[in-house]
């Protein structure tokens, strides 16, 4: 019975564990690797793992004439927290070292889950706002414009903080997103302000584009894991509709009223300058890695990589092979110098890429496509343009990790076991060291 005991035990610490994996975004590769790192760290072998988008189930039989010990737990949706899941790749990492033992694990992984942020909700807020005008400089936004795109990504922020409270799916969440940012920019339209107000719905756009998981379910596409690749295309298909739905929605609006679509130039918001451009992705990167409560030394890591990233794309974009290569090339940058150096800045990879491409995100091509929709034309194309750049970005990022591998191969000798490259897991160091 003390047995059986010690069993159940580990798969529930490996379990709660894997949960806030999945729920911070982090694929089921990755997931599966971790879990049972754990339960073979705490002396429990013959485990299997099944990982699906609200389920996470290990199994464990030591002999094929012994009853299957069975542990099933439901996945709780929750806002992406980095500063969480660096706590708890920490501490399995500790554990598997050899450094704490399960009940200490066990005690750590309860605290960091049931604890608060020492960062304040309203910080949150403004970190937000400043993606919103990083996203707005990166187009060649005025003053006004940032400024209006920093409004516009905090309002953003208030629905998403104020709808979940009344239990209201996600799809319409977006909705009330895109539709406010819009709604912004209409009526900054209306004024006699001279401004071109798509670089203010295009920020909107990205900001929640941002937390749509198209990474992860490419991810675990490329890694075998259907199912939950599945799950999560037709999640973050739906909430890209609801954020489609609500931009459209807005510029109807707008035209219903007279107001915006005659200032409403579709492709109008071109680039800036070079170096603004890049300064203006390394500030969109590194604020929505503060409002994800990264840690501070975070945020450096993934201010140089965002602005690297954004330095490669626009290399690739002016030698006339495309936007969509030209984000692929970023992304395949961006995933190899992530797996290379994130553990010098004590981080899983997935804290610095997940960030890092959000400058990249196609909001201009979404805007440009639902701009010529509802003047009548044909927007089609930009629309398919958009879920190709999705595309190109998420399996880049991949991509590049697996290019990278190579070169910590000696690091790295467990990854030969698993399924892919790691973006979070224990494997990532050896003894604690993050090297």
């Amino acid at each position: 019975m003390t047995e059986r005991h010690d069993v159940y035990a580990t798969l529930d610490l490996a379990l709660r564990i894997g949960e806030v994996l999945l729920s911070s975004g982090a694929g089921a590769a990755d997931v599966t690797a971790t879990m049972l790192a754990v339960t073979q760290a705490c002396g429990v072998r013959h485990v299997s793992a099944d990982v699906t988008f609200v389920d996470l189930t290990l199994r464990h039989q030591p002999s094929s004439d012994e009853p299957a010990a069975l542990q099933v737990r439901s996945v709780t949706r929750r806002p992406v927290d980095y500063a969480d899941l660096i706590e708890v790749d920490q501490t399995v990492s500790d554990l598997v070292a050899g450094a704490i033992t399960r009940d200490q694990a066990r005690d750590e992984v309860a605290r960091i889950v049931s604890t608060g942020h020492q960062r304040h909700r309203w910080a949150v807020t403004l970190g937000w706002g400043v993606m919103g005008t990083g996203i707005a400089l990166t187009l060649g936004g005025s003053p006004i414009v940032c400024l209006l795109a920093f409004a516009a990504a905090c309002a953003i922020d208030g629905t998403q903080l104020l709808l979940p409270q009344h239990r209201i799916p996600a799809f319409y969440q977006q909705v009330a997103g895109g539709f406010v940012a819009t709604a912004i920019a209409v009526t900054a339209s209306a004024t006699e302000l001279e401004l071109n107000p798509s670089r203010v719905v295009t920020a909107g756009i990205v900001m929640l584009l941002a937390g749509v998981g198209i990474m992860g379910a490419t991810q675990d596409a490329l890694t075998g894991f259907p199912v939950t690749a599945s799950a999560r295309l037709i999640d973050a298909l739906l909430n890209t509709a609801g954020i489609i739905a609500g931009v459209g929605a807005g510029l109807t609006v707008g035209d219903l009223l007279g107001v915006g679509l005659t200032s409403f130039k579709p492709g109008a918001a071109g680039l800036a300058e070079v170096g603004v451009t890049v300064v203006g992705a390394a500030v969109a990167a590194a604020a929505f890695a503060f409002a994800s409560y990264a840690p501070l030394r975070a945020m450096v890591a993934v201010a140089l990589v965002g602005a690297l990233g954004q330095g490669v794309l626009l290399a690739v974009d002016s030698s006339m092979v495309g936007r969509t290569w030209g984000s692929a090339m970023a992304a395949v940058t961006i995933g190899a110098v992530c797996y290379l150096v994130a553990g010098r800045f004590r981080v899983p990879p997935l804290v610095v890429v997940v960030p890092a491409i959000v400058p990249l995100l196609p909001g201009l091509d979404i805007y440009r496509g639902l701009a010529l929709l509802a003047e009548g034309q044909d927007g089609v194309l930009q629309l398919a343009s958009a879920l190709a750049t999705a595309l190109a970005l998420a399996a880049g990022v991949i991509l590049g990790q697996y290019l990278a591998r190579p070169l910590k191969r000696e690091a790295h000798r467990l990854e030969t076991r698993l399924a892919g490259p790691r973006m979070v897991g224990p494997s990532r160091r050896r003894n604690g060291t993050g090297t």
